[in-house]
């Protein structure tokens, strides 16, 4: 028995053929894509405010206990910044995406490294997707000393008039 093996001649029909191939390949994949969109950025829906009743690092500031509000500051949802009611205290600092429990009440979360307080979370009330805020390099050489704990302190969401 003999085995032959066909293999097309380069015609102009296929390349037009590979070409609305390739163009339906793209624009089922765009139609996947768009009916499981990607993950968007949390994001804290305005401004929460909180009172803090203990002194506290964010990012690398040492910041004093207190009435604080919290907000996102650019359009790309990585930069938050805290400050003091009175505005005598402020602090700039990086964050990413997290997911935890959704919270009934909007919260901070600390890490306590005996009697140091480090921000690592903020969530928005009932939603499940927060902020992690990146981990300064004070608080890596004082996690690599001590034992760890986490404080919750529950925000509410500020009201401005504008």
């Amino acid at each position: 028995m003999l085995f032959t093996e066909f293999t097309p001649k380069a015609h102009p029909n296929n390349k037009s053929r590979k070409y609305w191939q390739l163009l339906s390949l793209v624009i089922a994949m765009v139609f996947g894509l768009s009916i499981h969109p990607a993950k968007a950025h949390a994001q804290i829906i305005g401004e929460l405010e909180v009172n803090i009743p203990f002194q506290f690092y964010a990012g690398d500031a040492k910041l004093p206990a207190g009435k604080y509000v919290v907000r996102i500051l650019d359009t790309d949802l990585k930069i938050m910044e805290i400050s003091s009611a009175d505005d005598s205290a402020s602090a700039l600092f990086a964050v990413g995406d997290t997911e935890g429990p959704a919270p009934r009440k909007s919260e901070l979360i600390f890490n306590k490294y005996g009697n140091r307080y480090f921000l690592t979370k903020v969530f928005d009330e009932g939603n499940s997707e927060g902020s992690v805020v990146s981990e300064s390099q004070y608080e890596k050489r004082v996690s690599e000393a001590a034992a760890e704990a986490q404080e919750h302190v529950a925000a509410s969401t500020r009201h401005t008039n504008h």
